[in-house]
């Protein structure tokens, strides 16, 4: 199908100036959509993979990869089993932890609270929280000390400081009467940290794991967090690791804590996708309506081609060949513009808000202050073949038109 003379017919069409101006310029128009609907596809996706790796950034901070739990009951052995955990593929960190739903109170604010019992020694082994303190140091929780160290939004709203007091109230046991007993504990507040997520910063309040376990009336942590060198390969990982402990612990990783996040992201990234796509629709449409008009333009020429000898196959390889330059040039400028955009978001973005003097992500509202792009491979060479193999696509229906074009019809008037 397709041969030299073929080839050669389709890009001296595709080249030729002589074309009319309108032809010439829906060409264009095709061209430069298939590269403007590439390049975005490119660009947006890497800035979604960007905000996907902070968001995945920012949770695990303080969450661990995986945990380890006996379904709310104490270990009291977590030590041996940290100890037969050494050694396992990938891992690089275990610590023991103790949550427990709280209520924190200082008159007159309060708020509801998760409340981590966690070994400062190990804790930064799994979780970048130690980075995260923005008032005191996770080594000042001390066993027996009662020291709380709160979120910054969780500090906000008990309208509390380095410093002071706060009230912790959890359930307690049960009276004669069948009601529940509260059991309170007063805590000097040690430290404040930020990792930039609403669900940890409003939430979370941290305390020495002895004084968590005093609390509850427990003699061990609930579980064991994990953190491996690879965290996309971490509930694998996670599986391997937790083989090597006797039964009765169970294992859940970070994709289960926070499945609503990430599916959310993914249903995001698709949308997004296909809307985008809809721009190299437009222009496949257009390279359609091109090549319909040029095999009209040219019966004559298909007409003389046919009668020297060239085969309805030739005929549809000469307009395949001229579709195809179409879509391949506009890919081709595509990838490089959306590519160079991906790699170069850090420097354009910055640009833009001091050329219009606005905050593309203010800091006041957002968390991300900046916007993140990654670029995956994938993606590129993904969107690149949809971009192609919808131009070849484009370029069926005009190529056969003109290879059923009959010499006698073409040329009876002429």
């Amino acid at each position: 199908m397709f041969q030299p003379v073929p080839v050669f017919v389709g890009l001296r069409y595709s080249l030729a100036r002589e074309h009319s101006f309108f032809v010439s310029f829906i060409t264009w128009v095709s061209l430069l959509g298939v590269a403007v609907g590439v390049a975005a596809l490119i660009t947006v996706l890497s800035v979604m993979n960007g905000f996907e790796s902070e968001l995945r950034g920012r949770l695990l901070s303080v969450s661990a990869h995986a945990t380890l739990a006996a379904g709310g009951a104490a270990i009291p052995d977590w030590r041996e089993r940290i100890g037969q955990l050494h050694g396992a593929r990938g891992l690089v960190g275990a610590a023991p932890f103790l949550d427990t739903d709280a209520m924190l109170s200082r008159a007159p604010s309060m708020s509801g609270a998760i409340v981590r019992g966690i070994d400062p020694a190990l804790e930064p082994g799994v979780s970048l929280i130690a980075d995260s303190m923005r008032e005191g140091k996770i080594t000042d929780l001390k066993p027996g000390m009662n020291r709380i160290i709160l979120g910054r939004m969780l500090a906000y709203q008990l309208q509390v400081g380095v410093g002071d007091a706060v009230t912790v109230m959890i359930p307690g046991a049960t009276d004669a009467a069948g009601g529940i007993v509260p059991r309170l504990q007063e805590f000097d507040v040690s430290g404040i940290f930020e990792v930039g997520l609403q669900d940890h910063d409003s939430v979370l309040a941290l305390i020495d794991l002895h004084d968590a376990q005093a609390l509850r009336g427990l003699n061990g942590p609930t579980g064991i967090r994990l953190k491996f060198a690879d965290v996309l390969q971490a509930p694998a990982l996670a599986r391997a690791a937790a083989a090597r402990l006797a039964p009765g612990l169970t294992v859940r990783d970070w994709t289960q804590e926070n499945e609503a996040y990430f599916r959310a992201i993914r249903i995001e990234k698709t949308m997004m996708g296909l809307i985008l796509m809809l721009i190299v629709a437009v222009a496949v449409f257009n390279i359609v309506a091109t090549l319909v008009m040029v095999v009209n333009d040219k019966r004559t020429d298909i007409a003389i081609l046919r009668t020297l000898g060239l085969s309805p196959n030739g005929v549809l390889a000469v307009f395949v060949t001229q579709g195809a330059l179409i879509g391949w040039l506009g890919t081709g400028i595509g990838v490089a513009l959306g590519v160079g955009l991906a790699l170069n978001v850090d420097v354009i973005v910055p640009f833009l808000e001091r050329t219009f003097g606005f905050h593309i992500m203010d800091p006041d509202v957002y968390y991300f202050p900046t916007i993140p792009s990654e670029l995956h491979p994938h993606d590129v060479v993904s969107i690149a073949a949809a971009a192609l193999i919808l131009t070849f696509a484009a370029t069926i229906y005009p190529a056969l038109r003109a290879a059923r074009t009959q010499p006698a019809e073409a040329l009876r008037y002429e």
